[in-house]
């Protein structure tokens, strides 16, 4: 979240929200019917002579004074400490300025690069007259899409879907009856080994068999989404996503599943990422490469309705950071790098030997491989993934299979699940039976997931010394993997955080949290690591979603841990990759997606935003407004009740889980109880995978609409120790990770719909995420990328804020990019891959935007 604005008390009175600020908001593009015939074209003939510098300030000053509700500012007056303005106003400005042909088009990165009128129009008046390289780029236009097509394809998809679900049901119950009447527990074992193994297998070949089948050798191409082409594509990419052998990321096993893919990949090369290229044959990597997790580089796109393949090729030697976004068409030469939050967009590359940074992309001067090599071999590698196999084979699969049928079948009350006397699905102790065994188990695996996690990585971390390098598949990597594996369980993260509660428990896995100084929200719920034991978070600093603490560093042979600090009285937006050697210290704000600095001075006391970063001002007047509830006994007596709330929150979360897994153990009782009673076995176990499918999105999406009592949240601007926004907070606890299963289908649309969403028709979601659905609204036929995201809010230093994000028909929002609040995008508009759409912003119609943050896109076509 992007949290380093709000509304200007000069602007509007306290209690206003930050949607009605300025009234300028109801001639955006998006709602003006005008807005293309004011819009200038790229072509035009008849554009008007270049204003003056003194024409520009008086025109500028006209402008922003309109914005800011003032009669008149002074050219030498600062945007945010002389007139209390802030991004979102700021926005509102640089809409107005792009509406006129007489002025050049204005980015947010010019206003804090140039904050006062002055500057502002000095710097306009000195740049080159736009020529043909630097004319608006307008997006292609999207045609209507076929409803009869995506009606089809959602139907034939279902089919793929129960078809799935029947082959499961073959090998499960198949498999289970047989492992069942093995005669002792050795045979148990030996059957429950053979028959786990084998499903391994088959689930490991069946997407590599089906990729060759359905797609063939892939080449660069497009076809239209919901196409018989599309339902292929999509066959391939479902099945990939539930292979077994997404669990080998980090292994050389996974380097050998690419291949038979028909990814061209060198030797000795290690991949991080959980990143699956669907279009295997157009990803080439080079000997001696190191691909950071986070990255993607799926070798496809979608775009204006259609879904376009193309090659990323990347030399010896290259590496490619955390979080990056590499998309079709791009490259990287022998020996290259590209940092962390970076990307390269369609036909962008990096020449050999360089370094890269930002998006997009430019060249920097810092080296990002920071850990010397080491002899890594074949045999070494060789050896960790054969151990690697017979940990699974022989450990982790027995265990899976044969121990669930030893826990029904010695547990009280549980031989109905083995034995068919006991079948009675009209019973009270066939219910009671289904309530036990939810408890049970709920009970069991979170108060042992918690003595596990807390306890089995610091004895682990006893046996890895900080700073020292270690070759790569080694005793040492083997256990550095796993202690990350352990310590970033998502369940825990998601119950402790946005409460007070997280900073306990990040204390008990490791973290070193200084002197607390205890906000209410020191964290939210989606925090990584790679090791808690070095990562160190100053007093008073708060941390929004998405944060990645980079607490090793990698090369193609070695790594090693160090640790990674971040400052006091930080504040932290969304999907930060922080870095060991971050060049930040004590009171800094990094705004969401920035790209954490790792040379120069350290910066303290400013605001960091974009990819490559600059600085900002690190809080603004609308920020401050509630500081009055942060100290004394007025603090102090909220963040008590906040307390209260949230305990509340989290034993509402607790019941919401179990009773999900409750309803979900009836059915499975249900289905055995059929199996063994029944005729149409098959088709029983069958239904009730899909059945459970259906209830937990429609449990959750229920749930959800309740705790807003079926109505839409409101634009709102209060205090974080407000009651409102405790609400909230509740509301965010709600699971919702099932939906990635329906990505690239109609039915992920119905599920946003189910939560108050308003999408319109033939939308394609390839893996996008709402953070509040009913404040987001997406018109018909848009493309909503992979790891694209719309944030209806922000939350900055104690203060949060919220607004509609609206998305008219025909947009496409490119791979890993993240629209926030107060947004809007007009009809056939595009945001490049990776990039920020700060808050506020207006896109006109067919208008090609891209960047960190994100600007019009100008060149040529």
């Amino acid at each position: 979240m992007l949290r380093n604005s709000g509304e200007a008390t000069t602007a509007a009175p306290p209690d206003l929200p930050a949607a009605q600020v300025p009234s300028a908001d109801t001639d955006t593009p998006a709602t003006r019917p005008d807005t293309a015939a004011r819009v200038a074209p790229a072509d035009a003939t008849d554009t008007p002579a270049p204003l003056t510098r003194a024409d520009t300030e008086r025109v500028l000053a006209e402008v922003l004074a309109t914005v800011v509700r003032v009669d008149h500012v002074p050219v030498d007056s600062h945007f945010f400490d002389d007139l209390g303005a802030n991004s979102l106003v700021l926005a509102h400005f640089c809409a107005k300025i792009r509406k006129r042909s007489d002025l050049p088009s204005v980015s947010m990165k010019d206003v804090y690069g140039h904050p006062t009128v002055r500057s502002l129009a000095a710097a306009l008046t000195e740049a080159p007259e736009p020529g043909p390289e630097r004319t608006p780029v307008q997006a292609e236009p999207v045609a209507s899409g076929s409803s009869f097509r995506h009606a089809l394809c959602g139907t034939l998809q279902l089919l793929v879907f129960v078809g799935y679900c029947l082959f499961g049901a073959v090998a499960l119950t198949r498999g289970y009856e047989w492992v069942a009447a093995g005669p002792s527990a050795t045979q148990v074992y030996l059957r429950a080994a053979f028959f786990g193994g084998t499903l391994v297998v088959v689930l490991t070949v069946l997407p590599v068999a089906a990729k060759w089948l359905l797609i063939g050798r892939a080449r660069p191409t497009e076809f239209p989404v919901w196409s018989m082409a599309y339902l292929r594509f999509w066959t391939v990419r479902a099945l990939l996503h539930t292979s077994p052998a997404m669990l080998l990321v980090g292994n050389p096993l996974y380097v050998v599943y690419l291949r038979a893919l028909g990814a061209r990949i060198g030797k000795n090369v290690t991949i991080l990422s959980r990143s699956v290229p669907v279009a295997a044959d157009l990803l080439t990597i080079g000997e001696g490469t190191i691909v950071r997790k986070d990255s993607l580089l799926q070798c496809y796109h979608a775009h204006a309705g259609r879904l376009r393949t193309g090659p990323v090729t990347l030399g010896r030697d290259v590496f490619v950071g955390e979080r990056t976004v590499l998309d079709i068409d791009t490259s990287m030469g022998d020996g290259s790098q590209l940092g962390h939050s970076s990307a390269l967009r369609p036909g962008e590359s990096v020449p050999a030997r360089e370094s890269w940074h930002g998006s997009p992309a430019e060249r920097t001067p810092i080296d990002h491989v920071r850990v010397a090599p080491t002899p890594c071999g074949t045999f070494r590698r060789s050896g960790y993934a054969l151990a690697s196999l017979l940990q699974v084979f022989l450990l982790w699969v027995p265990l899976a299979v044969g121990g669930l049928y030893l826990l029904f079948a010695v547990a009280p009350g549980l031989e109905a699940l083995v034995n068919p006397r006991f079948r009675d699905i009209g019973s009270l102790r066939f219910y009671v039976e289904a309530l036990v065994l939810s408890v049970v188990l709920f009970l069991l695996a979170t108060v042992t997931g918690a003595i596990t996690v807390l306890a089995v990585p610091r004895l682990l971390n006893r046996m890895i010394e900080p700073d020292k390098v270690y070759p790569l598949y080694g005793f040492h990597y083997g256990l550095h993997r796993t202690i990350t594996r352990l310590t970033n369980i998502r369940f825990y993260k998601w119950l402790f955080g946005d409460s007070s509660y997280i900073v306990y428990y990040l204390k008990a896995l490791g973290y070193d949290l200084s002197r607390v100084r205890q906000t209410g929200s020191n964290f939210g719920t989606e925090l990584a690591h790679e090791t808690p034991f070095l990562s160190s978070v100053g007093s008073g600093t708060m941390i929004a979603d998405g944060l990645s603490l980079m607490n090793a560093e990698y090369s193609a042979t070695s790594f090693k841990v160090t640790r990674t600090s971040i400052g006091a009285n930080n504040f932290l937006g969304n999907a930060i990759a922080y870095p060991a050697g971050g060049r930040t210290g004590d009171n800094c704000l990094l705004a969401t997606k920035v790209l954490v600095p790792l040379d120069g001075e350290v910066r303290e006391g400013v605001g960091l935003l974009g990819s490559p970063a600059f600085e900002i001002p690190r809080s603004v007047e609308r920020d401050s407004r509630f500081d009055h509830l942060r100290e004394g006994a007025e603090f102090e007596r909220r963040l008590r009740a906040k307390n209260r709330y949230n305990l509340k929150s989290m034993g509402m979360h607790l019941c919401l889980r179990w009773l999900c897994g409750f309803v979900l153990t009836v059915l499975g009782f249900a289905a055995v109880d059929l199996y063994w009673t029944g005729t149409a076995k098959l088709t029983v176990v069958t239904a009730s995978m899909v059945l459970g499918l259906v209830f937990t999105v429609v449990y959750f999406a229920l749930v959800e609409r309740c705790i807003l009592h079926f109505r839409p949240l409101q634009p709102e601007l209060f205090s974080i120790y407000d009651e409102r926004f405790w609400h909230i907070e509740r509301l965010w606890k709600v699971p919702d990770l099932h939906l990635e299963i329906l990505n690239g289908t109609p039915y992920k649309v119905w599920a946003w719909r189910l939560m108050g969403a308003r999408f319109g028709k033939r939308v394609l979601d390839d893996g996008a995420y709402l953070t509040e659905r009913t404040l987001s609204t997406v018109g018909d036929d848009c493309t909503l990328n992979a790891g694209s995201r719309l944030q209806a809010h922000s939350q900055e230093d104690g203060t949060f804020k919220s607004d509609h994000v609206r998305l008219g028909d025909g947009v496409t929002l490119g791979v890993g990019s993240l629209v926030h609040y107060g947004v809007t995008m007009g009809d056939g508009a595009e945001l490049a891959a990776d990039s920020f759409l700060l808050k506020g912003e207006q896109v006109p119609p067919r208008a090609r935007w891209g960047g960190n943050p994100a600007s019009e896109d100008r060149g040529r076509r």
